[in-house]
């Protein structure tokens, strides 16, 4: 069986450098960073006092005063990021057979501060169970793509997929290989995350993951840095509309890249740390490359995971040198987290945008807050540091990590 070809025609982003697609690409070039002290609680108690928040947003702009009461912020960026993405599709949603248009989404954690506000009501009363009747439908994590779907009447697959930091990424594979075999036409897929919560950073500095430089937290996020303490905290959302080529070319739709293929692996290691020599991240890189069908020398530029953690920076070039040899120092590395946070579940598509985006631009993004060389890095190879670089990008991947060892890899091509 032949397999279909697969392409982007629209993308939606709601991140803490900006709230649409151009802004955010903006800000990505422009080496902006989303970092800065917690608007959402007081941090007077916690070890981490700031976050990559999704700023300057009312919900009320873009959903119903009473919708929007019934949705968590995670579900709420995933509509206003799809909606984006869909209109950029110029896709008429009215014309479409429904049932072969599907919205398979990305969700690390769902609905946490749902979740954490509804127990803090009920811990703090008298023990009678009262709970708001949307607790559970606001909390659950399939809940994003199901509004989506809800919206447009798309009546294609319909799903989550939950692999903590790879979620998102794992649901943009799913939506190729649905694609690949001829099951749906259209896809709108991404992830979106809102964990920016009481919850969620204590629970993250309760791991010792998140950067504690809270005298500087806009320089806080520094992938591949001697310094780096951490990662920080962000929220917001990515869409991506994935078509069949034949059919995107059919209605005349623009066409951003083509998604030529991805790979998955585990660790099978820890719950939390990556292995220190990357093997996973080797096994993910060389799957994807034989899924696309292309060869290491092909590549040239890839978005790492780099989430400015000691052990994981480390371990994902040393990968990224294993898989390519010696025409690694000749790809152009990158970290976004740099500017955006690490937005878990929502990080495979965000980062997948910026890949697509070099494509199309012929610009590779920073990554910011580099002051100090890491020793423990290879000095050959090609980390695009502080300032954008621009170059010709035909072949770009987006390297994306969970805990839990869930590794996923997505190449694109320039068409």
């Amino acid at each position: 069986m032949e397999l279909k070809r697969v392409v982007i025609t629209g993308m939606g982003a709601l991140t803490p450098i900006g709230n649409n697609l151009q802004e955010y690409w903006e800000g990505l070039i422009a080496g902006k960073s989303g970092a800065a002290p917690i608007t959402y609680f007081d941090t007077e108690h916690f070890k981490t006092k700031f976050a990559c928040e999704v700023k300057n947003f009312n919900v009320q702009d873009f959903i119903d005063r009473k919708e929007a009461r019934r949705m968590d912020r995670f579900a709420q960026y995933a509509l206003v990021a799809g909606d984006e993405a869909i209109a950029d599709s110029g896709l008429d949603t009215d014309s479409v057979d429904k049932y072969r248009v599907g919205v398979i989404w990305g969700a690390g954690i769902g609905g946490l501060e749902t979740f954490q506000e509804e127990v803090k009501s009920f811990a703090n009363g008298n023990g009678t169970p009262r709970f708001n009747p949307f607790f559970i439908p606001k909390m659950i994590a399939d809940i994003a793509p199901a509004h989506i779907s809800i919206k447009y009447g798309f009546m294609g697959p319909n799903y989550t997929t939950v692999s903590a930091c790879a979620s998102s990424a794992n649901a943009m594979l799913d939506a190729l290989n649905y694609i690949r075999l001829g099951h749906c036409d259209v896809i709108v897929t991404g992830g979106s995350e809102a964990a920016v919560t009481q919850a969620g950073m204590g629970g993250f500095n309760a791991m010792h993951a998140l950067s504690t430089r809270n005298e500087s937290p806009e320089t806080a996020s520094r992938p591949f840095d001697g310094t780096r303490d951490g990662f920080v905290l962000g929220e917001g959302a990515g869409a991506l509309v994935l078509e069949e080529y034949e059919y995107a070319k059919a209605r005349g739709a623009k066409i951003y890249a083509e998604v030529i293929g991805g790979g998955f692996s585990s660790d099978a290691y820890h719950m939390t740390a990556p292995h220190p020599e990357g093997t996973g991240v080797i096994a993910v890189m060389k799957n994807t490359l034989q899924n696309a069908g292309i060869n290491p020398e092909d590549v040239d530029h890839i978005n790492t995971h780099g989430t400015s953690t000691p052990l994981g920076d480390v371990a994902e070039l040393k990968a990224i040198k294993a898989v390519f040899g010696d025409h690694a120092p000749n790809i152009s590395i990158n970290s976004t987290k740099s500017m955006t946070g690490h937005l878990l579940g929502a990080a495979g598509a965000v980062e997948s945008i910026a890949s697509v985006m070099a494509i199309q631009e012929g610009i590779v993004p920073p990554t910011i807050n580099h002051t100090t060389v890491d020793e423990n890095i290879d000095p050959s190879l090609k980390l695009v540091l502080n300032q954008p670089e621009k170059r010709e990008v035909k072949v770009a991947l987006s390297n994306t990590f969970g805990f839990g060892g869930h590794n996923c890899c997505i190449a694109f091509r320039k068409i």
